[in-house]
């Protein structure tokens, strides 16, 4: 896994950064153009989450997305077409500035994300940590993920324009 990769900047979007800050710990940021309170409910409402978590490329889509956005609250994501599903548990919510849930469809010991979304001048800096058990979960979980999530938090961008939320060009 390259110890950095960045998505190319265009015109009104923003810049992914995928770094490896350690040998358990993946993050992924980005700045988006929105209110911290719009990118958050892209993150935490079914209906937005699922027109934007799907990297379009893989010819995949959301079949299910069931959020129950609290605190010991549930999460479950199923997958076309292969029924891939992934699902966990939200340990700390903090409406419009902070998401931790774990990952356990790999069983237990699976990664735990926090996501922070820190607004500024109208625009919301996404910060996504990844924590894995071990130097080897991370080895196993290859630059697959890391590669969608180039994807996908550009399809977010797509989502916030049409929302209304973009509040100026980068």
């Amino acid at each position: 896994m390259d110890a950095e990769r960045e998505s190319e900047p265009t015109p009104m979007k923003n810049r992914t950064t995928v770094e490896r800050k350690s040998e358990r710990e993946l993050v992924v940021t980005r700045t988006f153009n929105g209110p911290a309170r719009v990118v958050f409910e892209a993150w935490t409402k079914p209906e937005l989450f699922r027109r934007w978590w799907a990297p379009k490329s893989m010819g995949m889509s959301l079949r299910s997305c069931e959020m129950d956005v609290r605190v010991g609250g549930k999460y479950r994501l199923e997958f076309e077409p292969d029924a891939m599903a992934f699902f966990g548990t939200y340990l700390e919510v903090t409406s419009h500035s902070r998401l931790v849930w774990t990952n356990e469809e790999g069983g237990e010991g699976g990664p735990v994300t926090t996501v922070t979304f820190e607004e500024k001048g109208g625009k919301t800096l996404l910060v996504m940590h990844e924590l894995y058990s071990s130097k080897e979960a991370l080895d196993a979980a290859g630059t697959g993920a890391a590669d969608a999530m180039l994807e996908t938090f550009a399809q977010l961008d797509e989502l916030l324009v049409t929302l209304g939320a973009s509040v100026g060009r980068s």
